[in-house]
């Protein structure tokens, strides 16, 4: 069968990557084409355009794209007409990928979403879209089934790929050797985020309290879908960078300065103490405290449906702030055997059941002849 897969950001690469391997366990004939990045391409099939394009993280900031998003969105609609898939596959990313799936359903192409869009969170009212335009949803969070059943629209939750994925996880032995760091000093890892408008926002502040922890060494999770010139006016005296190496740095860390987002459920499975953060402009932010239907911003406190871990958001995150956290995190063992109790319920609530081959083999189902 032929796949046509849309992922807009790093981790709906990963995420779609893992499906994409289980696919053609399931179908020996499977041929991808689609938007996404390296992960995708080296499971194989034609990448048209890499997510890095289309990255923009905020309200405001995806008003001003409008022309640039709105080419894209016609380049990609010719491209489904020309390669004439069985089923559109469409991995998060809801701004973008709504919009093709009404496209595709329109014309007659099966429509599948891997990885819900975040509409239990605001603008609940695109539900009715999706069951309009999504013939099934995959959904990786186990409070989306609930939610969708309000609604009457029936969803399959497969197991969340991230708890899969840190499961199956093997550290480096050599972690410290390879990456020049001091066996000796526990590690603060820093996760600011894989978009350069997130990182501008959010790093910055993150290594400012560096002077405030001299006996731990800071190390920043970088990326290399980004210049890793990039990265250098953003170095201090102390300040580590390694980069693609985020499970093992989580797996060899004391504590962690996180940026809202998927990291914040890879930390929490890698059972280390976190301060999630997250900034972006006045407006945005002003904006989304208008829409947003959740008490939550981190996926580990949305999960467990309490506060697990503290979130510093906006106005809160300041380098005092997150100095005066990460100190009472680093010394309260109360506070750390909360956080870690969480993190065990949080667990148990996701489960373990390989979600990327049980969506494949969903999939496949689903697209044979009735």
């Amino acid at each position: 069968m032929k796949y046509y897969l849309i992922a807009g950001e790093r981790s709906g690469d990963f995420h779609a990557a893992h499906l994409m391997r289980e696919l053609k366990v399931q179908d020996a004939a499977a041929q991808f084409r689609f938007w996404g990045g390296d992960m995708m391409e080296a499971e194989g099939g034609e990448l048209v355009r890499h997510y890095k394009e289309l990255a923009i993280m905020g309200f405001v900031e995806a008003a001003t794209s409008v022309l640039k998003f709105r080419g894209y969105l016609k380049q990609c609609q010719q491209d489904i007409l020309t390669f004439k898939p069985d089923v559109l596959i469409l991995v998060d990313y809801a701004g973008f990928n709504m919009r093709m799936a009404r496209f595709a359903k329109e014309r007659g192409i099966k429509v599948f979403y891997y990885i819900s869009p975040k509409i239990w969170a605001w603008n609940q009212s695109r539900v009715e879209k999706v069951k309009a335009y999504v013939d099934k949803m995959f959904a990786i969070l186990p409070f989306e089934r609930e939610f969708y059943a309000k609604f009457g629209y029936e969803i399959d939750y497969t197991g969340n790929p991230t708890a899969d994925a840190v499961a199956e996880f093997q550290p480096t032995p050599d972690f410290y050797e390879r990456n020049r760091l001091d066996p000796e000093r526990p590690i603060i890892a820093v996760l600011p985020g894989s978009r350069k408008q997130e990182i501008e926002e959010m790093l910055h502040e993150m290594i400012a309290i560096l002077p405030g922890f001299q006996e731990y060494q800071f190390v920043v999770a970088g990326v290399t879908n980004l210049d890793p010139n990039y990265y250098k006016h953003f170095h201090r005296n102390g300040i580590r960078f390694v980069f693609d190496q985020t499970f093992d740095l989580l797996a060899h860390a004391a504590a962690a300065l996180v940026t809202s987002g998927t990291a914040t459920l890879e930390t929490a499975l890698f059972g280390v103490p976190q301060i999630v953060c997250y900034r972006t402009s006045l407006l945005s932010y002003t904006i989304g405290k208008m829409v947003i239907k959740v008490p939550y911003i981190s996926l580990v406190n949305l999960i467990a449906g309490r506060e697990v871990v503290k979130e510093l958001i906006q106005g809160d995150f300041t380098a005092r702030n997150l100095l005066d956290e990460l100190r009472t995190m680093l010394t309260d063992a109360d506070y750390q055997a909360r956080i870690r109790a969480g993190y065990t319920e949080l667990r148990e609530k996701l489960g373990q059941q390989q979600a990327a081959k049980k969506t494949a083999e969903l999939m496949v189902k689903y697209l044979q002849p009735a």
